[in-house]
């Protein structure tokens, strides 16, 4: 209420819609080596604020506390999903350490910082007005700036925004750095668009969005439907507004400020933690089948690294079907996928027509091709229930995630 320069954007830009999370001061606790406890410490409330010693908070229960949740994000099915499993891990912990209840700690957890919304117009090559919503959740900045990508595809909501905003949060804690969570995006599809098209809907989106973002503030990154073109755009809108070359963006091309192996990197880590979890188990990952979903950069460099240590991926898929070579993919025909999906932007189909052995599975997963290890890179909720029991029944070894939550509950169910 304080910030001027707040109450001036908001008398300038009536169509920003702003929720923000009002919490009451409470007190921080002596460090604990828990996520939850830095999270808590970084909120910045002092121990002039405890609560009266007679005010004893109850225990939570997992159908309580979501109770309470469902109240608050009604009609926000992804989301409740994501924090219904965050609690359930959490709460018998939270129960065991009552400084987490006295400070509502979960609670606040569940409650964005701040939700932007804003109008985003655009002209098409046919020279008409084409009016999008974008959207900025900024979750939690308690360890450091918000921290998350974008995506651009019809299906985004806030729903969806958010129960990926909320995951970003624990993800980024977990790398040890000071990173706070957030995501954002906007229901424009990409898909089919020309350049020039997909570069003006980029320039308006930056111009509403820049003004929440910045190096030390919030760090956008890019997630389904922004990659390295949509980046570049959302840069150098960004650099002409602010006048500045800052890092404000991640997933930038190496020439201008970006990271080598940014592309591979989420790829190649859902491989390495599937070549863990089987080494744990005493086995290898060299000459298993792999069935892989999706054809972008998380899928494309999970083939890839899958492809190296010696297991035969077999699938990939896109929007319109599924991919099967049961010769496997090899580094020159993974080079043909690169091209034709990060460059032409095309089909699969042009795969199957260009290699002898290979089919293209209109409308179908990749689930009920027999494999040994399945990796869901795709979107969320990708693995249903008979999409698990169909791998189970094919002998499936291990299952690791690539997408965010692309397997359902009953997936989950099914699995363990």
């Amino acid at each position: 209420r304080s910030d001027p320069d707040r109450r001036r954007r908001r008398s300038l830009h009536p169509q920003h819609l702003y929720t923000t999370r009002l919490t009451m001061p409470t007190m921080t606790t002596d460090a604990i080596a828990n996520q939850l406890t830095r999270l808590m410490n970084g909120g910045g409330f002092g121990p002039a604020h405890a609560p009266p010693p007679d005010s004893a908070p109850q225990p939570l229960t997992v159908q309580g506390f979501m109770t309470q949740v469902e109240k608050r994000n009604a009609h926000e099915p992804e989301f409740l999903q994501a924090v219904q499993e965050v609690a359930e891990t959490v709460i018998p912990y939270i129960n065991d350490h009552p400084t987490y209840l006295e400070h509502r700690v979960l609670e606040r957890l569940v409650e964005p910082e701040r939700t932007i919304s804003f109008r985003v117009a655009w002209v098409d090559d046919a020279g008409r007005v084409q009016v999008n919503r974008g959207f900025r959740v900024e979750f939690n900045s308690a360890i450091g700036p918000y921290k998350g990508g974008l995506r651009f595809h019809p299906s985004v909501d806030l729903s969806i925004l958010k129960f990926l905003g909320f995951e970003q949060i624990f993800k980024n804690a977990l790398t040890t750095l000071p990173l706070g969570g957030g995501k954002g995006g906007a229901d424009f599809d990409p898909k089919g668009k020309s350049d020039g098209e997909v570069m003006r809907f980029c320039q308006a989106f930056m111009t509403e969005l820049a003004r929440h973002i910045g190096p030390n503030t919030d760090v956008p990154a890019g997630d389904i439907g922004v990659g390295g073109r949509e980046i570049g755009y959302l840069f150098g809108q960004y650099k002409r507004l602010r006048n500045e070359f800052t890092g404000v963006l991640t997933g930038k091309k190496t020439g201008w400020g970006g990271s080598l192996i940014r592309p591979e990197a989420t790829g190649y880590g859902a491989t390495y933690f599937a070549q863990e979890m089987l080494e744990a188990a005493g086995k290898s990952i060299a000459g298993l089948t792999v069935c892989i979903s999706g054809s972008g950069n998380v899928a494309l460099y999970a083939a890839e690294k899958c492809t190296h240590l010696g297991a035969t991926v077999v699938t990939m898929s896109d929007s319109t079907g599924t991919l099967h070579d049961p010769a496997g993919l090899t580094d020159t025909k993974l080079d043909f996928l690169k091209e034709l999906k990060e460059v032409r932007r095309g089909s699969l189909v042009e795969y199957a027509e260009a290699h002898d052995g290979a089919v293209f599975l209109p409308g179908q997963k990749p689930w009920g091709i027999a494999c040994d290890m399945a990796l869901p890179c795709a979107t969320q909720n990708e693995v249903g229930a008979d999409d698990a029991q169909a791998l189970i029944a094919n002998g499936i070894q291990v299952v690791a995630e690539g997408a965010n939550m692309p397997c359902a509950p009953e997936a989950v169910a099914a699995f363990q």
